[in-house]
């Protein structure tokens, strides 16, 4: 059964709009005489068959046994599977990865593979490898020849690109390289799409952000994926990993430039846990599930409370040698949060990452907030 917790400023009607009902059945389910006397805090009851649709792609970055399991556990919630990656090298050629078993249970699924291509190496995103590819006519020949080859003999169905820290001034190569790979691949039928940064304005400086061009991906690709997390990452301070109030920024700018249609947001299934006092340079975080989160929590005696602002469930503790922990995760009151602004934006559906084995939270708050499209 489909909840909703009215919000400030929100009526029955856009709330009907909202999840594609009307006010006289959301009225009469919850035995409201006055459509017009609704506040906020009250849970409502959304009738059955009027839940809305959305795309839901998926990294996976485990490609043995764990990995297979995972996936075919949850097949029925998702629209595309994406391995993660294939990376390029210097020389325009691809890493291989083992994934034809997980492109061929997608398949037999009904869920789109899309083959990953990144600049990463073993010691992160390399900015030279993607100037030397984006810069050199043959290099992007051999490049294109791999991708084709590869997605044939491994059964993709689409493309995604994920070229991060990009030069700024490799800008328009990039985009040019997208507007050479389009045709080849629309040529036999398969999609192309990006990940993208999650910028808050065009000229967003960092190395991270201003080689992601919204406009002209949203122009060039199929669909982009908008990497909408990482806020709190594991080198950080302690915050919200993909906090709500960030996540709408750059949706608000997004939606400017970028088709609706042709954005997938972006949603990170991990919890961490800081040591304070967090010092800069100092130890990573450590980062698992949102199910080991919650054990934490119960081992510690701690009270998890959830923050307004980022929509985000987070708690304290003290380990046995008497240090300060701080720990954020996602939680069903947190994916439902995104989950419906991903339909109030009217986008094109959500991103994962990245798969993880146990989550029963996640599939059965997306179950019941919306229904996932399969191509």
């Amino acid at each position: 059964m489909l909840k909703h917790v009215v919000r400030t400023g929100e009526s029955l009607w856009s709330i009907a709009q909202l999840f594609g009902s009307t006010v006289t059945a959301i009225a009469k389910a919850n035995g409201l005489s006055n459509p017009d006397l609704i506040y906020p805090g009250q849970t409502l009851i959304i009738p059955h068959g009027t839940l809305p649709k959305l795309e839901v792609n998926a990294y996976l970055t485990d490609f043995g046994p764990l990995g297979q399991e995972t996936l075919r556990k949850h097949t029925e919630f998702l629209t595309y599977l994406s391995p993660f990656s294939y990376q390029v090298q210097s020389d325009g050629s691809l890493r291989p990865i083992p994934d034809r078993p997980l492109t061929a249970a997608a398949q037999a699924a009904g869920v789109f593979p899309l083959m990953v291509i990144t600049n990463l190496t073993d010691n992160g995103f390399d900015s030279e490898i993607a100037h030397s590819v984006l810069n050199d006519a043959s290099l992007q020949d051999v490049l294109v020849g791999k991708i084709l080859a590869s997605m044939e003999s491994q059964g993709y169905r689409g493309l995604n690109v994920d070229f991060e820290y990009v030069f700024p001034s490799d800008r328009q190569a990039y985009n040019a390289f997208l507007e050479h790979l389009a045709p080849r691949l629309h040529a036999r039928h398969y999609l192309l799409s990006s990940a993208l940064a999650p910028k808050l304005r065009t000229d967003q400086p960092g190395l991270l952000y201003e080689a992601h061009d919204y406009r002209a991906h949203g122009q060039i690709v199929d669909f982009t994926v908008l990497m909408t997390y990482e806020w709190g990452w594991a080198g950080g301070p302690p915050l919200a990993i993909s906090p709500l109030n960030m996540i709408k920024k750059v949706l608000d700018y997004a939606v400017t430039v970028i088709p609706r249609e042709k954005i997938l947001m972006g949603i990170m299934l991990s919890g961490r846990d800081w040591t304070l006092p967090y010092v800069e340079g100092g130890p990573y975080a450590q980062t698992f599930s949102p199910e080991e989160a919650v054990a934490r929590a119960a081992e510690h005696g701690a009270v998890i409370h959830f923050d307004p602002a980022s929509q985000s469930p987070y708690y304290h503790y003290y380990d046995a040698e008497g240090r300060e922990h701080e720990v954020w995760f996602e939680d069903t009151r947190s994916l439902q949060a995104k989950f419906q602004t991903a339909i109030a934006y009217h986008l094109r559906g959500i991103s994962y990452w990245t798969l993880i084995p146990s989550f029963p939270q996640l599939w059965l708050t997306q179950e019941d907030t919306f229904t996932t499209i399969h191509r």
